[in-house]
């Protein structure tokens, strides 16, 4: 759109975002590779130089040496004592002692993945740069920039949430782009509730449009009137330097007075006024500022203040709608986010107009452009974003400008890893937030072994290899396109098999610029890690399949081993800890060498959290979060198996994000407690055995586990949740 733009028009348009610091950063010389140093929007962040960046690599690499010789010994004094004894030792006490051994292994696999992909992550944080703006502003002159579309899954989600997002997505700073709301909800509700909020969602589009009418009629007919005095005498270029000066100013001013119209309910509106209304605000004021202090000695032409004006329309010029799939009966129904977003997919490309079957439903049956009541645009790329998220506005360029990049034609899908909303004033809300921001680590670490997974709450997808890898399915005897598989309750990790299997790879780009909710009280949390657990036993096969098919394909070993640990993981250390922490393991079993092994995972683990941005102290209650969700992840991979052998998908449960507390099942409190009770007893057990050890280890465990049930649940009968409990503060 910005044809034509020289290296001058910089100065005019400013970089399209110039984000703070990230909350780690190593500083180093800019470059022109496709990469740029990390400087996304965080609202705590932590700037380090290239030396603690070097410093953070030889702390990790000590810790992996560290573990392995621990483990060695461990592991060995452990051997020894069970298999040097054979004269003596019964085969029950030779079967516990090797369930032990491999349980313990396992444990130790998982410290060594996290630490491998931590020192990948400074790795890859060392090297990564940032593009120039220049680089950037390429997609403004190339004659066809790529198109975007942007699909917003919603169900039953409050306005306000889903706004929010909306926004976020539509005032990217990107050339071509359009956005779609999903909405899911019943399209005729049987509650005046259901019915206020499913007319209030397909408001929407419309106040949106409205809101971003005036300044993109301001920037249209400023472009307009600069187009007719071209056509005069010769232009006065200070005085349209002067003009274009006071547009921006302008438009800084109508970013600042939204920024003091949003209402600061809590700690995500605050991040998502700062993120789009006040840098757009200060954006825009130091270009004008800038304009004003042009000196009359520098060279300037009118192609660059036509680029200049381009810039400005373009950042309101955007479409936004809504789609409704279960209006239609030829379009899946099934209740699930992967069938909403493929259900829209399968239209992009395409016209339609509606039909009407025997009992008085709606179809959509295809047909040419000039008889269409429907016509979806097709898109080069496809921005899937959940409707509780919020973009930083350089996402959709810096994704797009690396998607094009020579090299790059096969990276089916670039994303950022989201990160936890910061200051959640809940202590179980800010807990779980920093596993979340933990995990943002280890999927950065993943991508320089080639083992990404698509991560679902966003993602930026090459729209030919969701097509490359579409499968036809029927329901209610239509025929259905799915480009996102649907058979586990984490889609995401399924479709990523299905893209590496096709040839296609995936990248997490190395900058944080997506931010999502975390569940605020325990019963959402439940709903949403009961969910993560659910899948990965059945996928298993088909990854080893896959990666069986292109063994001969660079570090496939590599890969498969941070693959396979990241489909296991929950199912097999649940169980390891409920199996050591639950069960007497008898004698043989006791070495100091083993807690040993443990030391550097949680030595760096805090020191992770401590660069994102909280407290040291912390990683005890994310111990404890840990130790409480054991029922729960215990429970989606049972669920798992229960799929497996019965073929029956298990029904999808979404994460609510609404401001009213989840109840908690009963039985999952009761396992909680019975769980605690379990280690309770053990200890006592274990101390009249004499293994004070073995006793030590599980009477800590269940003081962890006693503290976050008091903590992130409640005592039976006190409201844990209300203002001022300690859920709260």
């Amino acid at each position: 759109m910005l044809a034509g733009l020289s290296g001058r028009a910089k100065h005019l348009l400013g970089a399209p975002m110039r984000a703070p610091a990230s909350r780690l950063r190593a500083t180093r010389p800019s470059s022109s590779g496709p990469e740029a140093s990390p400087g996304p929007a965080v609202p705590r962040p932590t700037t380090t130089t290239a030396a603690d960046t070097h410093r953070e690599i030889n702390l990790t690499r000590v810790g992996i040496v560290a573990t392995l010789i621990a483990a060695l010994l461990s592991i060995a004094t452990v051997a020894v004592r069970l298999f040097g004894q054979r004269a003596v030792a019964t085969w029950p006490h030779l079967l516990t002692g090797l369930v032990f051994l491999l349980i313990v292994a396992y444990l130790i696999y998982g410290s060594l993945v996290y630490q491998l992909t931590r020192l990948a992550y400074l790795r890859r944080l060392l090297f990564h740069r940032r593009p120039s703006d220049d680089a950037l502003l390429r997609l403004y002159r190339t004659p066809r920039a790529p198109s975007v579309t942007v699909l917003v899954p919603a169900y039953k989600e409050e306005v306000q949430v889903v706004r929010k997002t909306l926004l976020s997505t539509a005032l990217q700073g990107y050339p071509k782009r359009r956005i779609v709301l999903l909405i899911d909800d019943p399209p005729q509700p049987a509650s005046p509730h259901d019915l206020a909020s499913l007319s209030a969602l397909r408001r929407l589009p419309e106040e949106l449009d409205g809101l971003l009418r005036e300044p993109r009629r301001r920037c249209t007919v400023a472009f307009a009137a600069f187009c007719e005095r071209r056509t005069g005498p010769p232009l006065d270029l200070q005085q349209e330097l002067r003009r274009l000066s006071r547009l921006h100013r302008d438009i800084g001013a109508w970013f600042r007075t939204q920024a003091v119209r949003h209402p600061i309910a809590d700690h995500v509106d605050a991040l998502f006024v700062d993120l789009v209304y006040r840098r757009q605000a200060r954006r825009s004021f130091r270009r004008s500022k800038e304009l004003d202090q042009w000196p009359a000695s520098r060279h300037l032409d009118e192609e660059d203040l036509v680029s200049a004006y381009r810039w400005l329309v373009s950042l309101f010029d955007v479409s936004v709608s809504s789609f409704e799939r279960k209006r239609y009966a030829n379009l899946s129904h099934a209740p699930n986010k992967a069938m909403n977003l493929n259900s829209y997919i399968g239209l992009m490309g395409r016209s339609f107009r509606e039909g009407v079957t025997r009992d008085g439903g709606l179809v959509l049956e295809e047909t040419d452009q000039a008889s269409a009541e429907l016509s979806v645009p097709d898109a080069d790329y496809v921005l899937m974003v959940d409707a509780d998220s919020i973009l930083d506005p350089e996402y959709t360029i810096r994704l797009v400008y690396f998607m094009e990049q020579p090299g790059h034609q096969r990276i089916a899908v670039a994303q950022t890893p989201y990160n936890a909303f910061p200051k959640a004033p809940g202590v179980l809300e800010r807990i779980a937030g920093a596993t979340t921001d933990i995990q943002y680590i280890i999927h950065q670490g993943f991508t320089r072994y080639g083992a990404t997974f698509w991560v679902g709450a966003n993602a930026l997808a090459r729209k030919r290899a969701l097509e490359d890898i579409a499968v036809v399915d029927v329901e209610r005897g239509y025929p259905i396109r799915k480009f996102i598989q649907d058979r586990t309750l984490i889609e995401d990790t399924e479709s990523t098999v299905d893209l590496i299997d096709h040839g296609w790879q995936l990248y997490n780009y190395q900058e944080r610029l997506a931010f999502s909710a975390t569940p605020p009280d325990f019963g959402a949390l439940i709903i949403q890690r009961r969910r993560w657990a659910n899948g990965g036993l059945i996928i298993l096969p088909k990854l080893i399949g896959s990666m069986g098919r292109r063994s001969s394909r660079g570090r496939w070993f590599v890969e498969g081993l941070m693959r396979c640990h990241y489909l296991t993981s929950l199912a097999v250390v649940n169980v390891g800890l409920l199996v050591v922490l639950a069960f007497p393991m008898g004698e043989g079993l006791q070495t100091l060498w083993l807690p040993l092994t443990a030391v550097p995972y949680y030595a760096l683990y805090t020191r992770d959290l401590l660069q994102s941005g909280y407290r040291a102290s912390d990683v005890l209650r994310v111990y404890a979060l840990n130790l409480l969700l054991i029922p729960i992840h215990l429970s989606g991979a049972f669920k798992s198996l229960h799929q497996a052998w019965t073929g029956r998908k298990i029904a999808f449960g979404r994460t609510p994000k609404t401001g009213e507390v989840t109840r908690v099942p009963r039985a999952y409190v009761v396992a909680e407690y019975v769980l605690l009770a379990q280690w309770l007893l053990g200890t006592v057990v274990e101390m009249l055995q004499g293994r004070q050890l073995q006793a030590a280890v599980v009477l800590v465990n269940a003081g962890f586990l006693a503290y976050a049930i008091v903590n992130f649940i409640g005592l039976p009968g006190v409201k844990w949740l209300g203002p001022g409990s300690p859920a709260q503060r």
